[in-house]
C-alpha cells in the first residue's frame, strides 16, 4: 500500500485525486490551507481508516517535514489559481507558487520522495503552434501584464523541478494541464464551465468575455486524475513533462450555446470586452489544445470523457447542492 502526500488536496482537482487513490487502496494524506479549497471537498472522507488531512499552508516548513517524511509520493496540486486572482493578487500567485513548490522540492529531497509536479496550458502564453507539444518554444506577454505572472511562476516551478532531478536525481516529473472541468469545481476564481452552468440554471445572462471564438479543450476530472495517479505509479516518467488535457476543442461560444442546451435554460448571451472583466490591456491566448501522444506512449492513458458528458456531470453536481441547501432551510 503506497501513501500518497496532496498537496491543495481539499481543492477541485486534489479532492478527485484523493478519492481515486482511497478507491485504488492507497492511504492519502491531503494539506490545504483552505484559500481557494473547500473542506465541504474532502469531509465525506474524514474518518476513513487511510485517510488524513491538516489545514495549513505549505510553507510551513515543519508540517511539512512531518508529512513529507511519512509519504511515498508527493502529488503537488496547490497553487494560486484562476484568472481573477492571478490579475487581481499577483504578490500570492508569485509567493504561493513559487515559494511552496521550492518547499515542497527541499523536503523531498531530504527524504528521497516522488514528486509529481502540476503545471499548466498557460506556461504556452501566446504560442500558435497547435497543439501544443511539451518541447515547443513558449511565448509570453511582458512583464507589465499581470496575467502574465501565472504562467511565469508555474515556468519557475518546472524549471526548479527539473533541476532538483538533474542536479540530485530526485524523482520529479511535471504535468501540464490543460481545462480540467467537473463537479466540484466552483466559478469563483473565473472557471467558465461552472460559471455558465450556474447563470444558465438561474435564468441570468451568459457572459462570454471577449468576441467568443477563443477556442479550449476542456478534460473532465476525473479522466484527468487518472492520468496523474498513472504518472505517480510508472517509473519511467522521471525528469519528463506531459500535457494532460482533452482533443475536444471548442471555442466558447459554442460552449455557453452548449451549456444552454444542457440545462434547456432561456439565458441570453453577452458578450463582455476583456477590459470590464479582468483589466486594461487584457491579452489572452486564442487556441490552446494539447498534444497528448507522449503520456499516451508512456502510460496508455487518453481522454474519454466528452464535454457533453462532463456539462452533464456539473448540472447534476449543482442540482444535488441545491437540494441539500433546501433540505437545511426546511430543517
Amino acid at each position: 500500500m503506497a501513501h500518497a502526500l496532496i498537496t491543495g488536496g481539499a481543492g477541485f482537482i486534489g479532492s478527485h485525486l484523493a478519492e481515486y487513490l482511497l478507491e485504488r487502496g492507497d492511504e492519502v494524506t491531503v494539506i490545504d490551507n483552505l484559500s481557494t479549497g473547500r473542506f465541504e471537498n474532502i469531509a465525506h472522507l474524514d474518518g476513513l481508516p487511510r485517510f488524513h488531512y491538516a489545514i495549513e499552508d505549505i510553507r510551513h516548513t515543519a508540517v511539512m517535514d512531518r508529512l513529507v517524511s511519512m509519504c511515498d509520493t508527493v502529488y503537488h496540486l496547490a497553487a494560486a489559481v484562476g484568472v481573477f486572482a492571478i490579475v487581481h493578487s499577483p504578490i500570492d500567485t508569485l509567493e504561493i507558487n513559487v515559494g511552496g513548490t521550492e518547499v515542497v522540492l527541499q523536503t523531498a529531497r531530504r527524504y528521497r520522495k516522488k514528486v509529481l509536479i502540476a503545471s499548466t496550458s498557460e506556461v504556452y502564453g501566446k504560442g500558435v503552434k497547435v497543439p501544443f507539444s511539451e518541447d515547443d518554444d513558449r511565448i509570453l506577454g511582458p512583464t507589465t501584464k499581470s496575467r502574465w505572472s501565472y504562467a511565469a511562476s508555474k515556468e519557475l516551478d518546472e524549471f526548479l523541478g527539473l533541476a532538483y532531478h538533474k542536479a540530485v536525481g530526485l524523482p520529479v516529473t511535471i504535468f501540464r494541464l490543460f481545462n480540467t472541468v467537473g463537479p466540484r469545481q466552483v466559478g469563483n476564481y473565473g472557471m467558465v464551465v461552472p460559471r455558465f452552468v450556474r447563470w444558465a440554471m438561474a435564468g441570468e445572462p451568459i457572459q462570454i468575455y471577449g468576441d467568443g471564438q477563443q477556442t479550449r479543450c476542456f478534460a473532465n476530472v476525473h479522466d484527468v486524475v487518472d492520468a496523474i495517479a498513472r504518472l505517480g505509479t510508472s517509473d519511467r516518467v522521471a525528469g519528463e513533462v506531459f500535457n494532460i488535457g482533452s482533443s475536444e476543442e471548442v471555442t466558447i461560444e459554442e460552449l455557453a450555446r452548449r451549456v444552454l442546451d444542457r440545462t434547456g435554460s432561456n439565458s441570453e448571451i453577452r458578450f463582455v470586452p476583456y477590459e470590464e472583466a479582468y483589466e486594461a490591456g487584457f491579452e489572452d491566448m486564442r487556441r490552446r489544445v494539447p498534444d497528448t501522444r507522449k503520456i499516451e506512449a508512456a502510460v496508455g492513458w487518453k481522454a474519454t470523457t466528452t464535454l457533453d458528458e462532463t456539462i452533464d456531470q456539473i448540472i447534476a453536481h449543482f442540482q444535488a447542492e441545491d437540494e441539500r441547501m433546501r433540505a437545511r432551510v426546511k430543517e
